[in-house]
């Protein structure tokens, strides 16, 4: 039990293996606790049944079409970045079947509904800031709008959500000029910031919410020292300090409004590959399609919901045809619905700065780079000579 009272905002400090009785916690209230794990050469996140699945030691290496797993310094839990799934797949799931019917003889029948489904209840542990930011914008497009998803509803209102301050950056990262991170601000029932203390890694622990502060008095904590948040504060700086790459956004909803016929459309189109991989990677794009299928005796059908990308040809398709036939158009429509339109329809832009995008792109393509030669000016060019130079 705590040796101090907790409340909401006071920071405490555990040992690491707290985080044991953090796990054994919340699978006693009911959560499946899901959060990041080493399999097949990645980091991802999945079901956790103790600490012991967590990728301690490891961390990762990031480039654009890059990225691997190695062995770091210490046995850090929190050592990475971020990898290839995103906390979308567990909210607006990949699949979903809508409804499933069933001929009686005397008619049809529906027998199950996605509607009618029990959400499981879910903590998620080592959210990332950039991933707040856009469970926060799916919870905009997918809640805050005139029509609210009724499954992405079902599967959010009981979630926990724990964040991990990042202590570190790769190359792909660019959420400083996004405002979205490194920093966790908010959003959070814990927030956990993983610090060398006297040659020992220790957490530096925060609730941000009644339901974070019963499940931190649970926890063997103490109250932190100062010296210990002011690690914490300067781990998450340093962090800051690595993050090099920049996304200038002012006027950028104008720009791309404004650049339809820009050169530099041809230019990437040479390179994409029109694969999707930055769309399924993504937090925030949350495209469907809706397909059916019937078996081949008549006696029954079901209606699934997919994820889908404005990069398959097939997403354009109206009447008559598909009306985005080239890899331009499809990267172009990508692009400015991300950073233009997507403030015209929620307010903000549909991007976070995770760098997702720009490491699982298997041409290596940069969204910061392209928003720059658009532009124009020294950074576009000075970005654009050194992939040349590369190549």
């Amino acid at each position: 039990m705590a040796a101090n009272p907790v409340e909401v905002g006071t920071h405490v400090v555990a040992e690491t293996g707290a985080l044991g009785q953090l796990i054994s916690s919340l699978r006693a209230r009911g959560y499946e606790v899901i959060g990041p794990t080493l399999r097949d050469g990645a980091i991802v996140y999945d079901t956790l049944e103790s600490m012991g699945d967590l990728p301690a030691g490891w961390t990762d290496q990031q480039a654009p079409g890059k990225y691997r797993v190695e062995k770091g310094d210490g046995g850090k839990l929190f050592g990475y970045v971020v990898g290839p799934t995103t906390w979308k797949r567990f909210l607006h799931p990949a699949e979903v079947r809508l409804f499933q019917i069933e001929n009686n003889g005397g008619g049809f029948r529906v027998t199950s509904t996605a509607a009618s489904q029990v959400a499981p209840k879910q903590a998620f542990l080592g959210v990332r800031a950039c991933e707040l930011a856009a469970i926060a914008m799916q919870d905009r497009v997918l809640l805050g709008d005139k029509y609210v998803d009724p499954i992405y509803q079902n599967r959010r209102k009981d979630v926990f959500l724990i964040a991990v301050q990042c202590t570190q950056a790769s190359s792909s990262c660019f959420c400083a000029s996004m405002g979205t991170g490194p920093h966790v601000k908010g959003g959070y029932d814990l927030v956990l910031t993983e610090i060398a203390d006297n040659g020992r890694t220790c957490l530096v622990i925060s609730a941000g919410s009644e339901a974070g502060v019963e499940v931190l008095r649970e926890m063997e904590v103490r109250k932190a020292p100062a010296d210990s948040v002011s690690k914490a504060q300067k781990a998450v700086d340093g962090a800051a300090a690595m993050i090099t790459r920049r996304l200038d956004m002012t006027g950028v909803r104008e720009l791309l409004y404004a650049q339809f016929e820009h050169p530099r459309w041809d230019d990437v189109a040479r390179r994409c590959l029109t694969c999707g991989n930055c769309t399924m990677a993504c937090p925030t794009c949350f495209c469907i399609t809706v397909d059916e299928a019937s078996d081949v005796n008549g006696h029954g059908a079901e209606r699934w919901r997919r994820w889908d990308s404005c990069f398959t040809q097939g997403f354009s398709y109206i009447h008559g045809g598909s009306v985005r036939l080239s890899p331009k158009s499809r990267y172009r429509q990508w692009l400015t619905h991300k950073l233009a339109a997507w403030q015209d329809q929620f307010g903000s832009p549909g991007c976070v700065g995770c760098g997702r995008c720009i490491t699982w792109c298997p041409a290596g393509i940069e969204i910061t780079e392209e928003v720059a030669a658009i532009r124009g000016g020294p950074e576009g060019e000075r970005r654009n000579g050194e992939r040349q130079q590369s190549a």
